[in-house]
């Protein structure tokens, strides 16, 4: 998306001079072209939203909901998904190769925004030769960059819809990624973002990063109803390490986790979440001017054991766009599953889905 003739330009004002995404489509582009829907995924997401992957046989993230018939149903629509910006999963970012050294980015990449993010994938629309979007899906950090994209180009997107997402983070959301973040720069096995040239990586650290955000996605109600107080007596009796059932499902989850996903990558995507305040007053003024100009509809999807971004995160976004003339709605849905419902089924969820995108 970028080479040294058209390099990207970030918001930090630098420049990446070669840039590639990875991006998987479903369904087909009609000809008036009028029928995309473009699906921005979480933090560690990727391009391959849908059906089983090539080679690995691994399900979509959110096969569940793309797919024919489904609430995003590829036989009418079709869905465009990319890997972000500053990912690991076939998209240029800080464990890429550096054309101009020879050399993995590392810590030298340039530093984030969600408007960067944006970019990224407006170019990749431009190249695919689609005008306007049926319809631009996100959840998390993905709800970010629809918001972000309506407000970089107002008339593009015919329908927003933002789930379980936040315009703001609030001081616990950004303590926690704080923590994540140290634990993976304090990692001996770090070296300063040059571990791929000492042939390590920084695995205990990544680790616990996973660990404590997957605590954040689920619910007490739903680690309570799946482990209760019980504990794993399967192997050695433990006293400070992992005993009890809900420590040895946290520890698989990290294990899982380090055969996906890049440290350096963590590090770069969870601080522009952070730094994300497009209503605050360093961007109230282009924010105001981009609702103005716009015609999108949002839809915004929360779910009431979301504790990590509550559905008080959803009303603050619903109650800013209202008072800026936009035609929003919110809808909160009952589910046991935390912030990870966004990624499952829980009643009523994907008819909302279905019926915003037919509205």
């Amino acid at each position: 998306m970028a080479d040294a003739d058209d390099p990207l330009r970030l918001t930090a004002g630098r420049e990446l001079k070669r840039v590639e995404v990875a991006f998987e489509t479903y369904g087909e582009l009609n000809a008036a072209r009028d029928n995309a829907v473009f699906v921005a995924h979480a933090l560690t997401g990727d391009a391959h939203a849908a059906g089983r992957e090539e080679g690995t046989g691994r399900l979509g993230w959110w096969d569940n909901l793309i797919g024919p018939g489904k609430a995003v149903d590829t036989d009418e629509y079709f869905v465009v998904c990319p890997n972000l910006l500053g990912g690991c999963s076939g998209t240029t970012g800080p464990s890429s190769i550096d054309p101009e050294t020879g050399r993995a980015h590392g810590l030298d990449f340039p530093p984030l925004h969600i408007t960067d993010l944006v970019t990224a994938h407006r170019r990749l629309l431009d190249r695919l030769g689609i005008p306007r979007l049926h319809a631009a899906i996100g959840g998390s950090l993905g709800g970010m960059q629809v918001l972000q994209w309506v407000l970089d180009e107002p008339d593009r997107i015919e329908r927003a819809l933002v789930v379980a997402a936040s315009a703001r983070l609030t001081p616990e959301n950004i303590a926690l990624s704080s923590v994540a973040r140290h634990a993976i720069l304090a990692d001996p096995d770090f070296h300063g973002g040059r571990y791929g040239e000492h042939g390590v990586v920084p695995a205990h650290g990544l680790k616990v990063a996973r660990m404590l955000a997957h605590v954040t996605y689920v619910s007490d109600r739903s680690l309570t109803a799946k482990f209760g107080h019980e504990r794993d007596t399967s192997g050695p009796d433990q006293r400070l390490g992992p005993d009890f059932a809900v420590e040895h499902y946290l520890q698989h989850q990290g294990d899982k986790f380090l055969d996906r996903f890049d440290a350096l990558s963590y590090l770069y995507l969870t601080r522009p979440m952070d730094y994300f305040d497009p209503f605050g007053p360093e961007h109230a003024k282009a924010t105001d001017a981009a609702l103005a100009a716009t015609d999108t509809r949002f839809r915004l999807l929360s779910f009431d054991s979301d504790w990590r971004f509550a559905t008080a995160h959803s009303l603050r976004l619903r109650a800013s766009l209202a008072a800026r003339g936009v035609a929003v709605a919110h809808t909160e849905i009952a589910s046991p599953y935390g912030h990870d419902s966004f990624l499952l089924e829980p009643a009523g969820y994907h008819d909302a889905v279905r019926e915003f995108l037919k509205s």
